[in-house]
């Protein structure tokens, strides 16, 4: 059984850092790409940032690149997401997963505001 577990979000100032956290069960996490998402009130989930499997390749959407970084511990089965200079229009519920697996987990609220 897939669980993600998604945790580190919170209220914080424009301007703000904030570092996500997911760990991962039921699979092999280490052997699987990581795609962090995010789904603000109204609008679709985008995909935020991706990372392989080595964690050697990244890949960001152009509204975050520059500021967010993705990276993961393989013997901790945890992708992480730096979140840095955070904007008000990153507010919004920040889910990961692998990209073959069509469920999400329960996601972690961020909000940007003052």
């Amino acid at each position: 059984q897939v669980q993600l577990v998604e945790s580190g979000g919170a209220l914080v100032e424009p301007g703000g850092s904030l570092r996500l956290s997911c760990t991962a069960s039921g699979f092999t996490f280490s052997v699987n790409h990581m795609m962090w998402y995010r789904q603000a009130p109204g609008k679709e989930r985008e995909l935020v940032a991706s990372i392989t499997a080595t964690g050697s390749s990244t890949n960001y959407a152009d509204s975050v690149k520059g500021r967010f970084t993705i990276s993961r511990d393989n013997a901790k089965d945890t992708v992480y997401l730096q979140m840095n200079s955070l904007k008000p229009e990153d507010t919004a519920v920040y889910y990961c997963k692998p990209p073959w697996w069509a469920r999400w987990g329960q996601g972690t609220q961020v909000t940007v505001a003052s």
